[in-house]
């Protein structure tokens, strides 16, 4: 991925799409770049390769600290600097990833890993750090003004489909191209758009719980950490992490499943500071609340599953109704951490969470990410990848 997109953008982690962890097939290869999101380097599992992610003390924010290169000269870190380019992280966030590369020679990998391997899910803190809160998970939550930040995980670029996602259910929970019976997994395009609308993503360390009915929407959670949109002017990439202002939500009710669909938006945004809620949103964005019920109401329709519906007849609730949603699944990811309900296929290996007794060693992550499968080549992508769907209104 560094290769292709140098600077390139932030990638904790391997990565997929859709519902998460459900589909791990390997994918077919037989060479060195696998067919993930359009030439990016994956291994025969789909996974973005070559990446680690390591926590940095917040006083690393002077120029010099924005690049950092390992022993061969190349691209090896980059830090959540605010510049321009496509791929920079946002913010100057103070429990930060930064990442380096890591070589296909797993010796070379395990060098350049000085830092620490994480879980996406479990070890990014749900609420961003304040300024001096150098701890991570932060103890204290970063504000602007009056509204608390959270980090977000990207998953999905706006205008791209590749179905990337966190692997719920491998150790460390890597990024990763979700598959369907041993092919890689790519939303449709609804017309007029292409891929997803947002930069789409999760807020980790956040869980809705399948055994747990919500008193809402009358069904269970989805199993996943909640999903985020983010409305932002920036197109994002996979495995940044932003900080976002919560706006809004809305409850998806997906093959029987609840499924919260946060909106947010980057707290770095040119828009940000006049955008405070929901109602915001339809002031300074019109039509992009709708043509987001448009686009969730359809998705799934092309692969012929029926259209999804809304709780609250669609209307998109305000940020504290949000807000409160977010810290109930904060509450079952923390149940979750300290076995305290069934998780069953669930990875919840973590190298942060005190207390947690799934959490393990330095040592022991670097082994999880060293055991992955080496780069191979994919199949080809399909041209129907690009097609366009169009519906009656």
């Amino acid at each position: 991925m560094l290769g292709l997109l140098s600077p390139g953008p932030a990638v904790p982690l391997p990565s997929p799409g859709g519902r998460r962890g459900r589909s791990t097939a390997a994918v077919p290869c037989s060479g060195g770049l696998a067919a993930g999101a359009r030439g990016t380097p994956r291994d025969s599992r789909g996974r973005l390769c070559g990446v680690t992610a390591r926590p940095v003390p917040c006083d690393q924010d002077s120029p010099s600290s924005q690049q950092t290169r390992h022993r061969g000269g190349r691209l090896a870190s980059k830090t959540w600097g605010s510049g321009p380019e496509r791929g920079q992280q946002s913010g100057s966030a103070k429990a930060r990833a930064v990442l380096q590369e890591a070589s296909q020679d797993p010796a070379r990998a395990e060098e350049n890993a000085d830092g620490k391997y994480i879980s996406p899910f479990h070890d990014i803190p749900l609420f961003a750090g304040s300024n001096e809160d150098k701890e991570i998970p932060a103890k204290r939550s970063k504000t602007t003004g009056s509204e608390v930040l959270f980090n977000m995980v990207v998953e999905v670029p706006r205008w791209t489909n590749a179905k990337m996602e966190i692997a719920t259910e491998e150790p460390l929970n890597p990024i990763k191209h979700d598959t369907k019976k041993g092919k890689l997994r790519y939303v449709a395009n609804i017309f007029p758009h292409k891929g997803y609308i947002w930069n789409y993503g999760a807020l980790p360390q956040t869980w809705e719980d399948p055994n747990h009915t919500d008193n809402i929407t009358g069904c269970c959670g989805d199993n996943d950490p909640i999903d985020v949109c983010e409305i932002g002017s920036k197109i994002r990439s996979s495995g940044e992490i932003v900080q976002v202002k919560v706006l809004g939500v809305l409850a998806l009710v997906d093959e029987g499943e609840t499924d919260w669909k946060i909106i947010a938006i980057s707290a770095d945004d040119p828009e940000a500071q006049k955008i405070h809620d929901i109602d915001d949103v339809k002031k300074h964005k019109p039509g992009y609340l709708e043509a987001t019920i448009d686009w969730f109401q359809l998705y799934k329709v092309p692969d012929g599953k029926p259209e999804n519906h809304f709780a609250f007849n669609g209307e998109f609730k305000n940020k504290d109704f949000a807000v409160e949603i977010i810290k109930s699944t904060h509450e079952h990811w923390k149940a979750l951490l300290h076995k305290k309900v069934n998780g069953s296929t669930i990875k919840c290996t973590n190298v942060l969470v005190s207390g947690s007794p799934f959490c393990c060693s330095e040592e022991d992550a670097r082994s999880i990410v060293q055991s992955a499968p080496a780069f191979m080549n994919g199949d080809s992508v399909s041209p129907e990848v690009d097609s366009w769907y169009f519906f009656p209104k």
